[in-house]
């Protein structure tokens, strides 16, 4: 063969072995520099407090996933806390007790 195409030869597998060392070296730092923030379900919410439990007295007792659906309870008229509901279960309790003949 010629020097020429042997030259030729030669630097095209230096070049694409280069751009292959390249490439993987910029998936690596890729790789690395990447910062994955932690997965926080919404359902995790209900686990934790509301966080505007000490500044609104109608949050307290209250969790997150609770707290974001509050809204929906009160135009509802749903029992807003575990408190309000069981008070509401003592109520029904005794009402059905009163109103047997």
């Amino acid at each position: 063969m010629k020097t020429s195409t042997v030259n030729f030869i030669l630097g095209s597998a230096l070049l694409a072995g280069g751009a292959c060392l390249m490439k993987s070296a910029c998936q690596q730092m890729q790789r690395e520099n990447v910062k994955v923030r932690e997965d926080i379900d919404v359902w995790e919410g209900d686990k934790r407090e509301s966080v505007d439990a000490d500044k609104v007295p109608e949050e307290k007792g209250l969790t997150q996933l609770d707290s974001a659906h509050r809204n929906d309870w009160v135009a509802n008229g749903f029992p807003q806390t575990h408190r309000a509901q069981s008070e509401l279960a003592e109520d029904a309790k005794w009402s059905d007790s009163t109103n047997k003949y």
